[in-house]
């Protein structure tokens, strides 16, 4: 279906109209709450003792879950809340890393609070938009989409029931960036969170959370993985936030001592830029360096942990592996003005299995986690293999982290006769 075509689909649920609130000393001290399952949205004050107390991120999400749920909440009843917030520094471009936001919830591989943090554009856009934090309780009845519009300086906050629109992260981050721009900067000042179809059928769930790329032209994704997050926001119905901003300005946040911050910041910087090639190598590589560090030091998790290194990882997972696959020379930060450039990612790969074989998509990562997990771990060392694991567990929503754990665990057990081809429905699931 066509753009046009899927908006036509779309129902208007709960429209609310209100004054952005401009950041003071990095706040509003104001969050949004929304309740689907009355499609209640509140506007709550966030009062000085707790912002001295908690801070913002993680410290706001664990306040608000304490005080929407109680000892006997589970992950999938009503009242646990998805609690999305940045901390005061979140969104500045005078220093790297400042993208974050952190996602607290009840997990439902646990039954106990869970944590993520993760970059993408979301957390830094939903202080645009006037908020510390977002909370989410209660379901929705049908798979719904929230929409912050920040563009005419004048806030709107809209709950629209999408039957149409895709449900994987990759086709949706594009399609609703393609939606709500007029033109290629337009896409800069979208930002869009979402699981995918994995998501609904298992508790090992997660969320992306988009940026754009204008160099590559294509919407990327980071993730915020790990605890079952994307199950809880799938279980809820929600199928995207989506978060529009007018511009992103250079003090958006209004910091108490910018100086302070820009000296820093400079100081991060030309310490990157002098020691990055010789330490880290995170501009050419990412994360993904760690895996010969890890595998030298006899710290690599193979064959479900039972080895710490194995000589297949130089040429096919290794480093110098990701570095020939990423593109070099481009800017890969997942927030303006980063210059870790950590993001990497592998861009035009042509997938070769599963239901979008034959697209050409970009791949972000592999992270160290995904690498180690997904192929060291399971006794897979082929680069083809781990990209596209990488690729369908982030479209579908779900945690690279915990899928290689999950699969490295099977193979074991498979390996020691506890599962057999009778269990598996005919796979062999012998390690490599």
């Amino acid at each position: 279906m066509g753009v046009q075509e899927i908006l036509e689909e779309r129902k208007l649920v709960k429209e609310v109209q209100y004054e952005i609130t401009p950041m003071n000393k990095g706040y509003s001290d104001k969050t949004l709450y929304i309740n689907l399952t009355d499609n209640d949205v509140k506007i709550k004050d966030v009062p000085l003792e707790m912002k001295e107390k908690f801070i913002g991120g993680k410290g706001y999400g664990l306040k608000y879950l304490w005080e929407a749920t109680t000892p006997d909440t589970k992950w999938n009843d009503p009242e646990n809340e998805i609690i999305i917030s940045g901390g005061p520094v979140c969104g500045i471009t005078q220093y790297s890393g400042t993208g974050k936001s952190l996602v607290v919830t009840i997990s439902p591989q646990t039954d106990s609070v869970m944590d993520s943090n993760v970059g993408g554009w979301f957390g830094p856009f939903l202080k645009l938009n006037g908020f510390d934090a977002i909370e989410l309780q209660g379901k929705a009845e049908r798979d719904v989409i929230i929409i912050l519009d920040g563009r005419d300086g004048t806030g709107k906050i809209r709950i629209e029931e999408a039957p149409a629109d895709p449900i994987n992260s990759h086709h949706l981050a594009d399609m609703l960036t393609e939606m709500y721009s007029a033109t290629e900067q337009d896409k800069m000042k979208i930002a869009v969170v979402s699981a995918g179809t994995a998501a609904d059928h298992s508790l090992i769930g997660m969320l992306n959370f988009s940026f754009y790329d204008k160099r590559k032209k294509r919407s990327r994704l980071k993730q915020a993985g790990r605890g079952g997050i994307g199950t809880v926001f799938r279980d809820k119905k929600i199928k995207a936030l989506v978060a529009l901003v007018a511009k992103v300005e250079n003090d958006m946040n209004h910091v108490v001592d910018m100086k302070a911050i820009i000296e820093r910041g400079q100081r991060f910087n030309k310490e990157m830029k002098e020691l990055d090639d010789s330490q880290c190598e995170m501009r050419t590589k990412g994360t993904a360096h760690l895996v010969e560090v890890m595998n030298d030091y006899d710290l690599l998790p193979v064959n479900n942990f039972k080895f710490g290194s194995n000589e297949a990882v130089v040429g096919s997972i290794d480093g110098e592996t990701w570095k020939k696959q990423f593109e070099q020379g481009s800017f890969d930060g997942c927030w303006l003005g980063c210059n870790m450039s950590c993001a990497k990612g592998v861009n035009n790969y042509l997938l070769r299995t599963g239901p979008f074989k034959g697209e050409s998509v970009i791949v972000d990562g592999p992270e160290y986690e995904t690498a180690a997990g997904i192929a060291a771990n399971s006794g897979i060392f082929s680069t083809d293999y781990t990209i596209e694991v990488n690729f369908y567990c982030d479209t579908y929503g779900v945690c690279t982290i915990t899928w290689g754990t999950t699969v490295a665990f099977l193979m074991e057990c498979y390996e020691n006769g506890i599962l057999n081809p009778e269990r598996t429905g005919g796979l062999k699931l012998n390690f490599g």
